[in-house]
């Protein structure tokens, strides 16, 4: 597979593969753009073979190398997105290490990547994501400086996780303020896919606003955390996406929204913390623009974890009101985005990819003037 001829690559700066054959690391690191500041993103550590378990394991190799190239262009292309929609001094970045966190994942293999990182000399600072906890940061801290989101240190900001759950909240009551024409959140239901670290904070968000919740989540301990909070209804797997809902909140992985997937919705709303909801980013935007669905892109509303940590990246002392303003101001972002998507009859995520580029160009024109 060529990186450079997938679909997902579009003006990537770097992408680094990284192997330790003795503590079994194999990760990607792919920087999209520094044009904002340093490429800032989490690293996801994920079992990409697991979904071909039925194929040979040379194919299933084969086939999960390429799922990981593919994602890792991708969240890191929306990173560099979510941080000029948000307006940081940040550019784009993510890294992935293959395998399962479960089996593989040890002391030896984090600080690895650790060392991995370090050699970019800041270009790229990594953080929590899928199968990464702030304890398994401090391993890879061991290493290198360019980790954030730590839990101890003159600049931590610590978990950023209760911070991208307040911006799914504020984007969820704008989406629903715009669409449904409703003030409020009382009454409204919310199917909620995914009910991890994210997934339950915005639940018990949602639940004292007065919203009705449906929940579904692949690991049970995850559910009855979110049962031992409040009352929720239960559903299995995919069934999340086909009950009567308001709002569909996708809160796991990414790619759920699909051309067989899409025309059973029964949410006029989807509004949620995955990255790269859509499989597709055009044709099924498309698609729901058609149905009348109100699609809220992924990066303007999952940015508060990423506002949190600005503070760190660039060594300054944490002001909590103005982090907490910057937040509140994403469902401002999805407003403007829904109304220009409106006014020009155009997909949200494409029109806010469009004002990502557009500001991310025009800082790379004035740098370049600037440099003349």
């Amino acid at each position: 597979m060529s990186v450079f001829s997938t679909r997902a690559f579009n003006k990537h700066e770097q992408v680094v593969f990284c192997s330790d054959p003795t503590s079994g690391l194999r990760a990607i690191i792919a920087i999209h753009s520094t044009v904002l500041g340093p490429a800032v993103g989490g690293c996801r550590f994920w079992d990409y073979a697991a979904i071909h378990h039925n194929a040979s394991p040379e194919l299933a190799n084969a086939r999960a190398e390429e799922d990981a190239i593919f994602d890792v262009l991708r969240l890191s292309r929306g990173m560099s997105y979510k941080n000029a929609m948000a307006g940081l001094r940040l550019g784009g970045g993510k890294s992935i290490i293959m395998g399962d966190p479960r089996k593989v994942k040890n002391p030896a293999l984090l600080r690895s990547f650790g060392a991995q990182i370090n050699r970019l000399g800041g270009r790229y600072y990594t953080a929590e994501d899928m199968g990464i906890k702030p304890q398994d940061l401090e391993l890879v801290h061991e290493q290198t400086d360019y980790v954030v989101g730590l839990e101890s240190g003159d600049f931590a900001t610590g978990d950023p996780s209760p911070h991208t759950a307040l911006g799914v909240f504020v984007g969820i009551r704008a989406a629903v303020q715009y669409k449904l024409k409703r003030e409020d959140l009382n009454g409204v239901t919310v199917a909620i896919q995914g009910v991890g670290n994210v997934g339950r904070e915005v639940a018990n968000q949602l639940r004292n606003a007065g919203a009705k919740i449906i929940i579904s989540d692949i690991v049970r301990d995850n559910i009855e955390r979110v049962l031992a909070d409040g009352e929720a209804t239960v559903v299995e797997g995919d069934q999340i996406l086909t009950v009567d809902a308001d709002v569909f909140a996708p809160c796991a992985m990414g790619g759920v929204l699909n051309s067989r997937t899409i025309p059973n919705l029964k949410a006029k709303v989807v509004a949620g913390s995955a990255n790269n909801v859509l499989d597709d980013e055009i044709s099924d935007g498309q698609e729901l623009l058609k149905r009348g669905i109100l699609y809220a892109p992924d990066y303007v509303i999952n940015a508060g974890g990423i506002i949190s940590v600005e503070t760190e990246v660039h060594k300054e002392k944490l002001d909590h009101k103005a982090r907490a303003a910057k937040i509140v101001r994403i469902g401002d972002t999805l407003k403007e985005v829904f109304a220009a998507s409106d006014s020009k009859g155009r997909p949200t995520g494409l029109i806010a990819n469009e004002i990502a580029e557009k500001r991310i160009e025009d800082e790379r024109q004035a740098m370049q003037t600037a440099a003349q």
